[in-house]
């Protein structure tokens, strides 16, 4: 009996990260017939050194709180219908943002002030309150803000289950491959698919879901996307009592520490905890290419920080420490969307530490791009072609083709 010859492509992924997979999930169920193809395993970039935040706690009013919100409702809408095979880890924890004095909650009231315009829940914590809600935080806090719907899910099963889906749907998925070439009808011309060492993809949409790596997919195409690494430590102790750590705690300079545009090493305590018991300190982040090198001054500055805030850590030992790099664009806003320059190349990367929280509602926007539907919510905000070419040349639909 002949072999039945697989449905031609309808798009090409690339990347298998939580964002890729997401991409996939959300266009097989459209009815697409996509291939994701990543020259690592599942989760092998980003994705597999994040911690799973899901938060709205740390976004300002704006298009990308809008992006997190939809995504929260995804995610919680994700974990009830995946099998139970395929469970991400999904806990509804809840944040806590706690001020160290006067001025830093004045400054955390006026930020939760615009994002509760937004339809975020925030609310006051007084000094009084904070050890009801973590009851080894450390005293001589001036205050905080609870953000009940910041969640967290096991990022490296979330993107897993969600591929596992979309391969029930009929997407195929090749691991191990580079992509080596985004093959174009000409120079500048549209997309027709890429090229691995295991042959060609054909295709007339490529979306490009490389994280870190996105700007050099966007190279092969003949566009441009200026996405940089930007390193980040994590810590992660030996198991715990269970509920020692109740929520996501940081402090609000970690607010700060995100929106900065530095490439020093910068580092603000985030402390929570693991359904395995083991609790998870970070974070820092510095532009230092994709250097893997272990930095013990961040390693220090992270655990003198979380013990600052829980002194019940001070005794505590770290098991391991790994670093990953989170893929940073100027504006901090990700790419989402079609490539002005580049008919059929479509962007989905630059999403820095939000990637996994924002992976929903980003595969739900690209896969609207390539049905033609409505977005969920308003996509021009996440237009790749928003970033002038290297030489200053603003971009405009079609400057290159």
């Amino acid at each position: 009996m002949p072999t039945k010859e697989p449905a031609p492509l309808d798009a090409v992924i690339i990347g298998a990260g939580v964002v890729g997979a997401a991409c996939a999930y959300y266009a097989t169920r459209a009815g697409l017939s996509v291939a994701v193809v990543d020259r690592g395993p599942v989760a092998g970039g980003t994705t597999g050194a994040g911690e799973g935040n899901l938060l709205v706690s740390d976004k300002e009013a704006g298009p990308e709180l809008r992006l997190a919100l939809l995504s929260l409702r995804l995610w919680r809408e994700l974990a009830a219908a995946l099998p139970p095979q395929d469970a991400v880890e999904h806990e509804l924890k809840g944040g806590l943002v706690v001020a160290s004095d006067e001025r830093a909650l004045t400054a955390l009231r006026a930020f939760a002030a615009g994002q509760r315009t937004a339809g975020v829940e925030a609310h006051e914590v007084p000094a009084t309150e904070l050890r009801a809600l973590e009851p080894e935080l450390a005293p001589g806090l001036a205050g905080g803000f609870h953000y009940p719907q910041d969640a967290q899910v096991q990022p490296a099963r979330a993107a897993a289950a969600l591929l596992r889906a979309a391969r029930r749907q009929g997407a195929r998925v090749r691991l191990g491959e580079e992509v080596t070439a985004v093959l174009t009808d000409a120079p500048g011309g549209a997309v027709r698919g890429v090229r691995t060492p295991r042959g060609d993809l054909h295709a007339p949409a490529v979306v490009n879901a490389a994280g870190t790596w996105g700007g050099r997919i966007a190279a092969l195409a003949g566009s441009h996307l200026p996405v940089l690494p930007r390193r980040g430590f994590v810590l992660v102790t030996e198991p715990l009592p269970p509920g020692l750590i109740r929520h996501k705690v940081y402090a609000a300079d970690y607010v700060a520490d995100v929106a900065s545009d530095s490439a020093a090493l910068q580092s603000s305590a985030v402390v929570e905890g693991t359904p395995a018991g083991t609790v998870l300190i970070g974070a820092t982040r510095e532009r230092v290419g994709f250097d893997r090198t272990l930095s013990t001054e961040a390693l220090r500055r992270l655990a003198a920080q979380a013990t600052a805030l829980f002194p019940a850590l001070a005794d505590v030992h770290a098991l391991r420490a790994y670093c990953g790099f989170r893929p940073y664009l100027p504006d901090h806003l990700p790419a989402i969307g079609p490539d002005p320059r580049v008919p059929g190349l479509h962007h989905a990367c630059g999403h820095e530490g939000a990637g996994i929280g924002l992976a929903p509602a980003t595969g739900l926007l690209v896969t609207a791009a390539l049905t033609g539907a409505e977005p969920p919510v308003p996509a021009e905000p996440f237009q790749p072609g928003r970033f002038p070419l290297p030489d200053g040349t603003p971009v405009t639909p079609g400057a290159l083709s």
